[in-house]
């Protein structure tokens, strides 16, 4: 028998994606936040919201058990979304590999951004392209940081979502 045969169908596949990103979510919230008490940078929050787009996509792709054409069109939403949130992650891993001269200067934090009505240009900024904060390392695992394994992660779900598009005829 086929190794393709013996994998989960395409349906299945969707809410293995949706539950793996609720598990990144609760691990991010429930783990990094509330027990290690680590403040999300701009960054941070900005790949929890593609996280959340590829979980959703997923999801949606699962209720709604579209015929082929359906099918493809969520593996390239969920692809896009992955990979979304693969570059922004892929971002802070490069800030955090900059020398410290060449770290960004901090600014304030997104709470203070918004409550202060700063324009949506200059969050959006900080959400997409960072700051300072950004580059500091406040947790490793097998020598990668919290962007590191969220890259890895976004990147396997890229993957699984491009294997979805190339297995639907």
């Amino acid at each position: 028998m086929p190794l393709i045969e013996k994998l989960p169908g395409v349906r299945i596949t969707n809410l293995l994606i949706a539950a793996f990103t609720l598990l990144m979510m609760l691990v991010a919230v429930l783990y990094f936040q509330m027990m290690l008490h680590l403040i999300p940078c701009p960054l941070c929050v900005s790949q929890r919201g593609f996280v959340i787009a590829t979980g959703l996509i997923a999801l949606a792709a699962f209720i709604h058990n579209p015929g082929a054409t359906g099918t493809k069109i969520y593996a390239a939403l969920t692809t896009l979304a992955a990979l979304g949130g693969a570059a922004i992650a892929g971002r802070q891993v490069w800030l955090q590999s900059l020398p410290e001269d060449q770290i960004p200067a901090c600014g304030p934090t997104l709470d203070w951004m918004f409550q202060a009505n700063f324009p949506l240009q200059e969050i959006l900024g900080a959400m997409f392209f960072g700051e300072g904060s950004c580059a500091e390392i406040k947790w490793m695992f097998l020598g990668l940081s919290i962007p590191g394994w969220t890259l890895v992660a976004f990147l396997f779900l890229a993957a699984v979502g491009v294997f979805q598009f190339s297995r639907t005829k």
